[in-house]
């Protein structure tokens, strides 16, 4: 049975640790683990620590650091950038299942029908570390904060390849079609899509524009289609 994991991510090389408060309260009063037991650790960029408790506590747990595995990414460099969602439910639905993909960064993007550009951006982290640790990866996805669709860190992306899925008549591309190379990114758009002026924007700084398949999908799902199409090929 593989060991419990936890997310600690301020770790430098030190051989005893003093977990936070929120591991030591899932550690001791969840799992009811003692000491003498192991656990892992991983700061969510590929580090992966085994650890014995030394010393549990109701408030405090001190472990001890046993082994130190770095650990490759599984998946190709893919970035996700996608509108906000005016349902917030809907957009945390994307962070979780993205995340257990294995998408490499996620862009909350403000296009201009955007319905909603609030974002707590400590809860939507939260969200994304538990699903890394549910499905029991080491690499946490890099999630920013949300940036205007024609801004520089979109329409200047260095990725070898970069995609925009729209629902505009048009020339396109399957992106099953579509041979992908080790770095990518994609832009999905809100629920209205994407105006013809940022498609043309995207157009104009190399962005292929793609189908994702026959029907109109909902932006969350063509972003979960679309990590899925770019991971797992």
């Amino acid at each position: 049975m593989a060991l419990p994991l936890f997310y600690f991510n301020n770790y430098h090389e030190e051989k005893q640790l003093l977990l936070d408060e929120d591991n030591v309260r899932h550690i001791v009063q969840v799992l009811r683990m003692k000491e003498g037991e192991q656990l892992n650790l991983t700061d969510g960029k590929g580090k992966l620590l085994t650890c014995q408790i030394k010393e549990a506590g109701k408030k405090s747990c001190f472990v001890e650091v046993t082994t130190t595995r770095n650990l490759q990414p599984i998946t190709r460099n893919i970035t996700i950038a996608i509108s906000l969602l005016k349902n917030t439910n809907r957009f945390e639905w994307f962070l979780e299942k993205a995340t257990e993909i294995g998408v490499t960064e996620i862009i909350p993007l403000i296009c201009e029908r955007t319905e909603k550009e609030k974002f707590r951006h400590d809860r939507m982290n939260a969200i994304c570390i538990s699903a890394m640790l549910q499905s029991q990866q080491c690499w946490l996805p890099v999630l920013q904060e949300p940036v205007l669709f024609n801004h520089p860190t979109i329409q200047q992306s260095n990725h070898q390849q970069k995609f925009i899925a729209h629902c505009t008549v048009g020339i396109k591309s399957q992106l099953t079609n579509q041979p992908i190379n080790q770095s990518a990114i994609i832009l999905i758009g809100p629920e209205g899509d994407f105006t013809s002026k940022e498609i043309e924007l995207a157009l104009q700084n190399g962005f292929l524009p793609v189908s994702l398949g026959e029907t109109r999908l909902r932006t969350e799902t063509a972003g979960i289609v679309a990590a899925t199409l770019l991971i797992n090929r």
